[in-house]
Order: structure tokens, then sequence, then C-alpha cells
């Protein structure tokens, strides 16, 4: 009876971080909103630093689940910059933690507070931070022709324009590759063979409009391009074949593997222009992703299996950068639900922060 109660409770360990980073939201957004009304009449760049702050703050608190509390091993390969730039962050797309990966990068260079998002548009409609991801810099855009070129344009323009330090964030799939998705993976090797491009195997075939107006928009603000392709170990089912990558939470409610994140940082000079030039060299970065990830996923050697080429170095995040944000959260949340005042002040904010929240993409769109 001890061992079921015992499993029992391993199968519910997605309940703790889930009720945490979802209970903690009103009082982030309750103190964002405070400190946007506080800056109205500040410059610009005062609002963005210290909300660049409180984004790190309440990141690096969904680090500590994503990387203490699963205890997950985190192997880098390639280039592994330590420092603060501004780029644009082009990866493979495969699941909801690819997401948490373009953070797991960002904390290790002291650049968490930068990352900001190239969104599929449906997400603006989340609850509370549907409109803040907005306000902190993400770019809503819509797939194949209601793709909004010059909006985007006229907002990477405006936040160069400002100063604002930029970790952009794109999945030039579009969508994510799921290997039981075989139709999806059917026309998205159709498209390339269509347009005469080399037809890929552990990647769909990417898009080119977002990477290009983000790059010419952002040129000579960028210091690079980071070319990250992210693969989870333990993804492959008995017979050899590739499963579907864990969404965040089978992450966080599983024993969890390896992640094995590889980057090729590209000098910006080497980033062709042009459009037509650009959608190959994008093309010819994702052959180079396809290829490591078959090394990964299918080779014959099982010394090469479950890694990428060369040398990996085991990046450990120390707890420092994670648990006081943690606590400073969780204390503010306790705070307001102790008190009766507290407790109608968090529903409020749930149900009037959703609502307004609604209005305000509606009103923008």
């Amino acid at each position: 009876m001890l061992l079921s109660l015992v499993l029992h409770m391993y199968s519910l360990r997605c309940v703790l971080p889930a009720a945490v980073l979802l209970g903690t939201a009103p009082a982030y957004v309750l103190a964002w909103g405070a400190w946007r009304l506080l800056s109205a009449l500040l410059p610009a760049r005062c609002y963005q630093a210290v909300d660049d702050r409180l984004y790190c703050l309440y990141q690096s608190m969904v680090l500590f689940f994503f990387e203490h509390y699963t205890g997950v091993q985190i192997l880098l390969y390639g280039d592994l910059p330590k420092n603060k730039e501004n780029i644009i962050y082009l990866a493979n797309h495969q699941c909801t933690v690819d997401w948490i990966v373009a953070d797991i990068l960002a904390i290790r260079q002291s650049a968490l507070g930068h990352v900001r998002y190239v969104l599929k548009d449906g997400l603006k409609w989340l609850p509370l931070y549907g409109c803040y991801f907005s306000q902190h810099g993400g770019i809503y855009v819509k797939r194949s022709a209601r793709f909004d070129e010059a909006e985007m344009r006229r907002k990477l323009q405006a936040y160069v324009h400002a100063g604002t330090p930029m970790y952009l964030v794109i999945f030039p799939e579009g969508t994510r590759y799921n290997p039981g998705l075989t139709e999806v993976i059917s026309a998205s090797q159709a498209f390339a063979a269509q347009e005469g491009l080399a037809v890929l195997k552990h990647v769909l075939t990417p898009r080119i409009k977002a990477t290009h107006v983000a790059f010419d928009s952002m040129k000579n603000y960028l210091d690079a391009v980071y070319d990250v392709t992210v693969a989870f170990e333990g993804t492959v089912d008995d017979r050899g074949q590739r499963k579907e990558a864990p969404s965040m939470i089978e992450f966080l409610g599983k024993e969890c593997p390896k992640i094995h994140i590889h980057v090729d940082r590209i000098d910006k000079k080497d980033v062709p222009e042009e459009q037509v030039c650009m959608r190959r060299w994008l093309h010819e970065r994702f052959e180079i992703k396809d290829k490591l990830l078959i090394e990964f996923y299918d080779s014959p050697d099982p010394e090469r299996r479950n890694r990428f080429p060369g040398k990996s170095v085991h990046s450990k995040l120390s707890l420092k950068k994670t648990l006081p944000s943690l606590l400073i959260l969780s204390g503010l949340t306790a705070g307001m639900l102790v008190t009766e005042c507290g407790r109608k002040l968090y529903v409020r904010t749930w149900l009037c922060g959703t609502l307004v929240g609604c209005l305000w993409v509606s009103v923008k769109a």
C-alpha cells in the first residue's frame, strides 16, 4: 500500500510546478501592471529595463522547476557564447519544452530578461500572459498568406530604435515536428521537392518570412544569429523509431532525459540579406540540423547515437540563479492569499486581467 501511494504521488509530480507557475501569475501581473503605470511618464528605456528584470524573475522560477526540480542534464555542443548579445535564435521545433530551451541558453549568458518570441497568433488569447508577452516584446504572427510583414517590421524597428536588448526566438518550421503526424511531414517534404530543395527527415521544411523580416529589420543592431539544434534523449522506441518529444507536463511529471543542445554562432555578415538567397541559406542550415539529428537518432554505431558530434559540456545551473525567484514570487502570492482582501484581489486579477487582456489584443488586432 505504501509503495502504491509513493508511485501515485510520483505520477503527480507535475502538479506542484503547474500549481506554482499558474498560481503566482496574478502576483506577477499585478507587479508588472503597477510598474507599467508608474513608468508611464518615464523614458521607454526605464520601463524596459525593469520589465526585463521582472521577466527574468519569473522565468528564473520557471527554470527552477525545469532544471532543478526535474534534475534534467543539459549537454551543450558547438559554440557556447557566454556574453550578452543581440541575436536571432533559430531552432528546430518539436514540443512546448522548446520555449524553455531558449531560456536555458539565455540564463547562461545572463540574458534571460531579453528573451522575446515570435509566436503564433492563437497564443495571444492565453489568460493573463497573452497580452503580457506582446508588452514584453513578443510578436504574434499569422501563417502563410495572412502573415503581416509590415506590422512585424514596424514592431522590430521600434524596438531597435528604443535600444531594446533582443534575444529574438524564431522557430522557422512554423509548427512542431511530430513523427506521428505523417501527413504534416509528407506535405512538408513534398513542398521542399516542389521548390527544388533537399527533402529533410527529422525536421520540417523551414519558412523564410519571419526570419527574413527579423534579420532585415535588425541587421544593423544584431551581433549574431544562433542556429540551435535540440534533441531529447530517450525519445526512440524499442524498434528504433523516433517518438514524439515530451510536452511540458510530461517533462515535469516523468523521469527526465538529457537535453542535447547544439549551437552554431553565425556572424551577421555571413547571413545573406536578399530573401531568395536567405531562403536557400536557411534551408541549408536545416539540412545541417537534419544531419545532426540523423546521427543522433539513427546512427548504426551505438557510441555515436544519442549524442551530437564533437565534445559536449555538461552544464549545471546554480541554484542561486533560480531559488530566490521561487521564494520571492511564492511569498508575494502567499501574502495575497492569507487575507480576505488579498484573496479577492487575487481572483479579480485572474478574471479582470484575462478579460482586459483579451480586449486589448482584440483592439490591437
